[in-house]
């Protein structure tokens, strides 16, 4: 395995746990509360940032622990900036949803999570479409 599909690995399953865990926490906080009244953007902070320190960590551990090369040829560039203009689609939509749900005036509450959620589906989007690459190949 490459060091760019485990770091599309990586990216994938931290995507989705840190995603999970702040759906759980909020979700838990709503109990018989709307979900625009609870207190979200805390939680949020906390569960990018702690993705993002998972991830760095991650990198670290598997470049250390996990054997793979960390050279980059041709294939792994073309694989790496396919999965990215795969994934950025999703950017895309979710700020095209974001923007009409201000325009509509809606809660801030639905405006970010649905920033949130277009981040995270292009986060494991991407990384699926690379690892797809790596696994069935890549013209």
């Amino acid at each position: 395995m490459s060091f760019d599909e485990k770091r599309a690995w990586i990216q994938a399953v931290v995507a989705v746990c840190g995603y999970g865990t702040y759906v759980a926490i909020v979700l838990a906080r709503a109990g018989q509360t709307p979900l625009t009244e609870v207190h979200y953007v805390g939680t949020l902070l906390w569960t990018v940032g702690g993705a993002i320190v998972a991830g760095i960590v991650l990198h670290i551990l598997s470049g250390m622990v996990l054997p793979g090369g960390t050279g980059k040829d041709q294939r792994d560039r073309e694989i790496n900036r396919f999965g990215e203009h795969v994934g950025q689609s999703f950017v895309v939509v979710g700020a095209v949803g974001a923007l009409l749900m201000a325009m509509a005036e809606l809660p801030y509450f639905w405006i970010a999570n649905t920033l949130y959620l277009a981040f995270v589906l292009s986060a494991v989007l991407g990384s699926v479409a690379k690892i797809a690459a790596y696994r069935r190949g890549f013209q």
